[in-house]
């Protein structure tokens, strides 16, 4: 004959099984399928998922990027937040407003919602976080995209001279429609 658990033995069991739900959640990440044409590097810091790098059009003396990143699941929910750093990033050589030349959108891919910007301009961000030295790239172009998923926002930023970004704008988006939680 079975006996019924004792309250040691039932707390026991929710207990393991809440653990296997909370690692099973946090052992989820953003998965994605690259383009043909983007060339993956290893990420350069913990905080980078992915990073890749795209070449360059005869036009432009360098090659873009693409970088994911992920800082955790409660860090960057704000999504304007983010798309006005990001606008921060670009001067516009007539001085006029960034933010009045950005276009965003939004869309859903694998049931995830994805907030996108593009903004072309002279890429003035921080050389490394806090740091007062900045770039300087005219004829930058940047499309960057919160990905938002279950187990917080992931990061996809295209940068580069702008006619190499537009030769590899289409692919972009095509990267995020792949994107999914597992």
């Amino acid at each position: 004959m079975l006996k019924a658990p004792t309250a040691r033995v039932a707390a026991t069991l929710v207990f393991a099984v809440t653990l296997v739900a909370v690692t099973t959640i946090a052992a989820a990440a953003l998965k994605f399928d690259a383009p043909a044409g983007w060339i993956s590097r290893t990420p350069s810091s913990a905080m980078r998922v992915a990073e890749f790098t795209l070449p360059h059009v005869p036009a432009d003396a360098e090659d873009a990027t693409v970088t994911v990143f992920f800082f955790g699941s409660n860090m960057g929910r704000n999504v304007q937040t983010n798309l006005d750093r990001w606008i921060g990033q670009l001067e516009q050589p007539d001085g006029s407003s960034s933010k009045d030349r950005a276009t965003s959108a939004s869309f859903t891919a694998n049931g995830l919602t994805i907030t996108t910007l593009d903004v072309g301009g002279t890429y003035v961000a921080e050389v490394t976080p806090g740091s007062a030295e900045r770039f300087n790239k005219p004829g930058f172009r940047q499309i960057a995209a919160v990905v938002d998923t279950p187990g917080g926002p992931y990061f996809v930023k295209l940068l580069g001279p702008q006619a190499t970004v537009a030769k590899w704008a289409e692919s972009y988006v095509g990267f995020l429609k792949t994107v999914r939680f597992e």
